[in-house]
């Protein structure tokens, strides 16, 4: 019986020791280790050797499929994958030594540390993939690796609804009125962002402020920043708040904010309410009325000490549009879309249509809607 894992560990360490070996050399060296090999075995034997010496290792096939969304690594076992939104084994089984070989790929060449004193990290991948990482003591079975991939190309707006809602939201966009898109994890609240940007008349400066790059707008004059984590010796760090305050300094038309998960989020009602209308962002809520609550309360993260009515006046007069995205067996769609009422910590419902509908009442939206 071939010992493919103690094989495997013997291909790598050689590789690791010829860099510039190519394909039949190491077949070459697979048939002296293994002489009774087959020669399916054998080419299985480099190609997998090939894989864990160079790139993502043994998951790199995984980013063969467009359809896989996430990567899922809870220590050494079964690598699972999200596909079309349903969780499942990916096949693919990976050992700890290979686990560990893959964090060290993705963190040394950003400079990034994770270890027992600092065991988180957040990170990106060349082609703009999200990367968390949680290692020991916090991941008790072992280093927990989650991948969330780049969807190369934005959907656009039809993707999320029927023609209704979709020419609603882009009249929104259009009209400048300040929107945020809310939703559960994985819903498609940064996919309807892009959806959203595609329509920004391209003639208007957006800068977009995001924790990690994934929008991918379209127009002309479009600033992308992205924060920067403090590097292995706990220094340097720039974090959303550092760039949306800078984004104010930057002359845009619109300030658009990937996800705003702390202070920053005050400092984004502000810029909408001097004169940067028609921004977007996005937080998580499972619904508008939800999404409400949580930007007052990540604006309190911001506030240093002011009333908790002030805050809730800033997100009243900054906010006109919330709209809900969420799963759905068909995919992603938006089941909601909802007027910030005025005077009050409240949603009037602008789709699916009321029966007696009451809306709009802010001068932003009626001008919006026309």
């Amino acid at each position: 019986m071939i010992d493919r894992d103690g094989i495997d560990r013997r291909l790598v360490d050689w590789l690791a020791t010829a860099p510039d070996a190519d394909e039949s050399a190491l077949t070459e060296v697979v048939r002296r280790e293994v002489p009774l090999a087959s020669s399916s075995e054998v080419g299985d034997m480099v190609h997998r050797a090939l894989r864990r010496a160079a790139g993502l290792g043994a998951i790199a096939p995984l980013f063969e499929d467009p359809a896989i969304s996430e990567i899922m690594i809870n220590g050494p076992g079964p690598v699972w994958i999200d596909r079309g939104g349903e969780l499942t084994m990916s096949g693919i089984e990976i050992e700890s030594d290979d686990v560990h070989v893959l964090i060290d790929r993705i963190v040394s060449p950003l400079g990034l540390r994770v270890d027992r004193s600092s065991p988180i990290v957040d990170a990106r991948l060349r082609d703009g993939s999200r990367v968390n990482i949680v290692v020991p003591p916090l991941a008790i079975d072992g280093p927990v690796v989650t991948i969330r991939r780049f969807r190369q190309g934005s959907l656009s707006l039809e993707a999320f609804g029927d023609p209704d809602v979709c020419d609603l939201l882009e009249r929104l966009v259009v009209g400048r009125a300040a929107m945020v898109v809310v939703g559960g994890t994985g819903a498609g609240k940064t996919s309807l962002l892009n959806a959203l940007g595609r329509h920004i008349p391209d003639h208007e400066r957006v800068v977009t402020v995001e924790d990690t790059a994934e929008l991918q707008f379209t127009g002309r004059h479009t600033v992308r920043l992205e924060c920067r984590p403090s590097n292995s010796e706990g220094v340097g760090e720039v974090s959303m708040r550092d760039l949306v305050r800078n984004a104010l300094r930057m002359r845009p038309d619109r300030i658009v904010v990937g996800e705003t998960r702390g202070p920053e989020t005050l400092d984004l009602l502000i810029a909408l309410n001097t004169g940067h209308d028609g921004s977007l962002a996005t937080c998580h809520a499972n619904d508008p009325l939800a999404g409400l609550v949580r930007l007052e309360t990540l604006a309190l993260l911001g506030a240093g000490g002011l009333p908790a009515e002030a805050i809730r006046s800033q997100v009243l007069s900054s906010l006109d549009i919330v709209v809900h995205v969420a799963r759905t067996r068909g995919g992603r769609a938006v089941t909601a879309v909802g007027e910030v009422c005025p005077n009050r910590l409240g949603i009037r419902q602008l789709w699916p249509r009321p029966d007696q509908p009451k809306w709009p009442v802010r001068p932003r939206v009626i001008e919006a809607l026309g």
